[in-house]
């Protein structure tokens, strides 16, 4: 919006000409979003708090996390409403990639609320039933999915880290390929969501990842430099992505341990996905394997310890996901929360290293 207002003024005003930098906007947009998701957390929390609007605890974690019981929860409504709000008054609203990931965040955050509020109004632990949750998931995606096809200058061809020649073309597949990465990472995130701050910090180091090729891969010239697939226009998916930055950043202040607010399923569902849109948008899908460790790890965790248990009767972890492995284990809800976000910079640094390792 402010794009929009100020910058056709350019020819009057010289310094509104500052607008057309794709990264003096991205710095902003993380200004801005992590300014409002900071202010308008305390209220958040002092309404929820008053409504009674509070995190249920499944009795099998009854002793384990029982004392968090009552949290404020769906704190996930100050993150989506940061990074909208930063979007609009940043990006470039022409760009069909920014109305596509907004898209993606709304609607998996409306998902997410919907489950959130049926285990506060039922109070339990329990939501909305796994199959229904999965298939609205599902259906949501392939919308994405197709909306992203319908993109003109779209391209349905994967890129693979450290092989610039191997770009196998999926054609119609991508409609399924896509909905697999919004979903799985869309749960993957969800799941990594249940320690203080756990999930975000590998979110904050996934989407600044993500920021970076955003940027490049929507520059025709770093693109080529590169060796990275160009990917017009998605260049103002780096706005996006920086509202994301800061929303997170703002939102951890208070979600840091001890939390005094939950983000919910409708920030860990609606984060989930638009991170795996956005590597969509820059065409680095199979990076998201790496970019996103912490979160695959996670998903891996649960999807061993189910089949093995259905297999052969044992776990393979004291607890899914692996996060309550190391509680059980004795360490600290802050130092696994820590070594799992040195972990997601690492994995960050080498998903970068790629840029020049093809």
């Amino acid at each position: 919006m402010i794009y929009h207002l100020l910058y056709p003024l350019r020819n009057k005003f010289f310094i509104f000409n500052v607008l057309r930098y794709i990264t003096f906007r991205t710095i902003y947009a993380i200004i801005t979003a992590l300014l409002i998701s900071f202010l308008l957390g305390p209220y958040f929390i002092r309404r929820f708090s008053r409504k009674g609007v509070g995190q249920q605890i499944k009795s099998d974690y009854l002793g384990f996390h029982s004392a968090k019981a009552g949290t404020p929860t769906m704190g996930g409504i100050v993150i989506i409403a940061s990074v909208v709000v930063s979007t609009l008054l940043w990006g470039n609203l022409k760009n069909p990639y920014v109305w596509i990931l907004m898209f993606t965040l709304v609607g998996f955050g409306s998902i997410g609320f919907l489950d959130d509020w049926l285990k506060i109004r039922k109070k339990t632990g329990y939501g909305l039933p796994g199959r229904t949750k999965f298939l609205l998931q599902v259906l949501l995606a392939l919308v994405i999915t197709k909306l992203l096809m319908e993109v003109d200058w779209f391209s349905t061809r994967l890129s693979f880290p450290f092989f610039k020649r191997i770009n196998p073309d999926l054609g119609n597949y991508y409609l399924l390929f896509g909905t697999l990465v919004i979903v799985s990472t869309s749960n993957a995130v969800n799941l990594t969501d249940g320690l203080d701050g756990l999930a975000l910090g590998p979110m904050l180091t996934s989407v600044a990842t993500y920021m970076l090729f955003a940027y490049l891969s929507g520059h025709y010239k770093f693109a080529h430099y590169l060796q990275i697939p160009f990917s017009k226009g998605a260049g103002e998916a780096a706005i996006f992505a920086g509202s994301m930055l800061g929303a997170c950043l703002g939102f951890l202040w208070y979600n840091a341990y001890p939390a005094q607010v939950f983000m919910g399923d409708i920030g860990s569902l609606s984060l989930g996905a638009a991170l795996g849109c956005l590597a969509m948008v820059v065409k680095q899908e199979i990076l998201l394997i790496v970019v996103g460790g912490v979160f695959v790890l996670e998903a891996l965790s649960v999807i061993l310890q189910v089949f093995s248990f259905k297999l052969t009767g044992k776990r393979v972890f004291r607890m899914a996901p692996i996060h309550h492995h190391f509680e059980l284990k004795g360490w600290a809800e802050p130092k696994i929360t820590v070594r799992f976000w040195i972990i997601s910079f690492i994995l960050a640094l080498f998903a970068i290293s790629t840029l020049k390792l093809r």
